[in-house]
């Protein structure tokens, strides 16, 4: 079974761009303090990291690309710096740690068992298991130091990019000033027609704690794009998880090349 980039890339950000549950709408705003420094601003932002131990709710996942359009609940187990398990039913599983990727489905007999480096290579940008974890928080896909970025406010979020654009991509964070987690994150790359786009529209609290509540995401490459939007309920947090993965024997494994 040979499938394309195109949908490898469209269903990997399906399975994995995941955060947590629902509990208290946050709502309200602060000020973008426009006399902020970028050193001080980069230093709050690292302050609300979010940290916890295991995460388990619901996900309410709606995909559409055109005129086709999906949605589907799933479960979710996180062990923070550690292991994403998703589930449908039993019927299709994920699983994904530092050093794995990979997921079956029992519909068609089909399987996937790789790393990151394939798929970094699909959505044009190393990934890793922490920049995953960055953007299901809310927080930076890339490390923020204030020797490389510069910062500025625009429409009350603050802004942060690079001071020297990389050669191949364009970058920038808008930081919510209340919260000071991710309004909008958005790597572009030009020469490759490729942009990524992530918008979070609302937070929550749980557990004093807070955490993206609706997440939507556009990728667009070429003249194809793919819109995905979250929504994550009933979050708890740190249970004691167990994350149950192994592969049916007879599964068809999934061959990726390039177009």
């Amino acid at each position: 079974m040979i499938l394309s980039p195109k949908y490898i890339a469209c269903l990997f950000l399906t399975m994995i761009f995941l955060s947590c549950g629902s509990s208290k709408t946050l709502t309200g705003s602060a000020t973008a303090n426009e006399k902020i420094s970028t050193k001080q601003l980069i230093k709050t932002i690292n302050a609300n990291t979010t940290e916890f131990k295991t995460l388990v709710g619901k996900l309410k996942l709606e995909s559409i690309q055109g005129e086709n359009s999906q949605s589907a609940g799933v479960s979710l187990r996180w062990e923070k710096d550690k292991t994403i398990w998703i589930s449908k039913l039993g019927i299709v599983k994920a699983l994904i740690t530092p050093t794995r990727v990979a997921f079956y489905n029992k519909l068609d007999n089909t399987y996937f068992d790789g790393d990151f480096a394939y798929l970094s290579q699909i959505v044009g940008t190393e990934l890793d298991f922490n920049k995953l974890q960055n953007i299901l928080l809310g927080e930076t896909i890339f490390n923020l130091d204030a020797e490389q970025y510069k910062s500025s406010v625009m429409d009350n979020s603050y802004v942060l990019q690079p001071k020297q654009q990389r050669e191949l991509f364009e970058i920038f964070f808008l930081m919510n000033p209340k919260y000071f987690k991710a309004n909008s994150q958005q790597i572009a790359q030009p020469k490759e027609r490729r942009i990524l786009n992530i918008d979070y529209k609302s937070y929550q609290e749980v557990e004093k704690l807070v955490f993206p509540e609706h997440i939507k995401i556009i990728a667009v490459e070429d003249e194809s794009e793919v819109e995905i939007n979250l929504e994550f309920k009933n979050l708890e947090l740190n249970r004691a998880l167990k994350f149950p993965f192994s592969i049916p024997s007879g599964y068809e494994e999934i061959q990726l090349k390039n177009d």
